[in-house]
């Protein structure tokens, strides 16, 4: 499922133009977006969880030449599903 099926689908549930629902789309995006990137936590009861997590310094080693690679520690998002979506 790509971003356009989400929008076609909001648009046949709601009787709305696609115009308005890719609007809607966008903003649930654009809100979820910037609430990630101040670190917050995003949680969609039923759906799952998303939050931003630490991520470790590490060791990398580039596959084609084999020499290693340090890898900086940085953010990235983690994504957990709640227990509906687990029992689907």
């Amino acid at each position: 499922m790509i971003k356009v099926d989400i929008v076609n689908r909001v648009a046949e549930t709601s009787e709305v133009s696609r115009v308005k629902a890719a609007l809607a789309v966008d903003t649930i995006f654009n809100a979820m977006k910037n609430a990630l990137s101040k670190g917050k936590r995003i949680e969609l009861r039923g759906f799952g969880v998303f939050q931003v997590r630490d991520r470790k310094r590490g060791i990398g080693r580039n596959p084609k030449t084999g020499v290693e690679v340090a890898i900086a520690p940085g953010k990235t998002v983690r994504f957990k599903p709640g227990k509906e979506l687990r029992n689907i």
